[in-house]
């Protein structure tokens, strides 16, 4: 499974860098050390704790304006595969974003739950791109 450094972390969750250790010196996100004594983050527990993030601190506030050309970083959260269409969900910061695509695609993308992801949302599509 990937690993994230606390900066990586902070980048997908929309905070800063110190913030993220913050928040690991709390106990709220669980980290471990590499050989090299670096801090790093689960990317299924980063998955997580983005969700939990999002449900907790955006839920009374107005998502920001943005154009419909925008590029959303983030790390994915839940994929339901199908026969042939699948759902892949990627929380972005604040934004939680949901792309039906098919299967193929994501099986091609080698997508999996905790890895990096960019959804692209241009008009009525999203286009999901690995990192």
């Amino acid at each position: 499974m990937q690993s994230y450094t606390i900066g990586q972390a902070a980048r997908l969750l929309g905070v800063s860098p110190d913030t993220a250790r913050r928040w690991a010196d709390a106990g709220r996100i669980t980290t471990h050390r590499d050989e090299g004594g670096r801090r790093l983050v689960d990317g299924r527990d980063l998955a997580a704790f983005s969700v939990e993030l999002a449900r907790s601190e955006g839920a009374d506030e107005e998502p920001p304006h943005t154009s419909v050309r925008n590029a959303f970083p983030g790390i994915v959260t839940a994929i339901k595969l199908g026969d042939v269409a699948a759902q892949v969900e990627i929380q972005a910061g604040p934004h939680r974003l949901v792309s039906l695509l098919t299967r193929e695609a994501v099986e091609e993308l080698g997508l999996e739950v905790g890895m990096e992801a960019t959804a692209r949302v241009k008009s009525t599509n999203v286009h999901v791109d690995r990192v």
